[in-house]
């Protein structure tokens, strides 16, 4: 049973995600008119649309919001590290990192983008992205600065 504090930290953070969330449901939600298909993941604590029909493929986040080109966020994908050829890292589930973006949102709530453009957008540069990889590898660490137990390095 999660704790009451959970709960309402959680209600706290998806309320200061929304007017990001509101982004991605606007633009899920002309993405249904071309084919995309919205429900509501647990998991990810998001509304996914798949099959949302515009970019290069691949998934973006917007608040509590996940617009996805593909079928399922089951699908594996590389580290932007791997990618980039700085390491080795095993595939990973695409849902996962998704995750660790809509987590970094409910604390940053509509400061988000902002620092994340800030920080290097769409890149292995980006703090935000290398947290979400090492999210979806070990399940923990989704804030930039944090080891893989989830402790802030210092």
């Amino acid at each position: 049973m999660r704790s009451p504090w959970l709960i309402a930290a959680q209600a706290l953070g998806v309320a200061w995600a929304l007017p990001n969330s509101l982004i991605g449901l606007v633009a899920g939600v002309a993405g249904v008119a071309f084919g995309a298909k919205a429900h509501w993941s647990r998991r990810d604590f998001a509304l996914v649309f798949h099959h949302w029909p515009w970019g290069p493929g691949g998934a973006i986040t917007f608040g509590n919001t996940i617009l996805h080109t593909g079928d399922t966020l089951e699908a594996e994908c590389i580290t932007y590290e791997h990618r980039a050829g700085r390491r080795q890292h095993p595939p990973i589930r695409l849902g996962d990192h998704e995750r660790a973006h809509v987590y970094q949102y409910m604390v940053l709530g509509p400061l988000f983008l902002p620092v994340y453009l800030l920080c290097g957008g769409v890149s292995v540069r980006n703090p935000f992205e290398r947290a979400a990889d090492r999210y979806a590898l070990t399940g923990k660490g989704w804030w930039p600065g944090s080891d893989t137990d989830g402790r802030v390095a210092r």
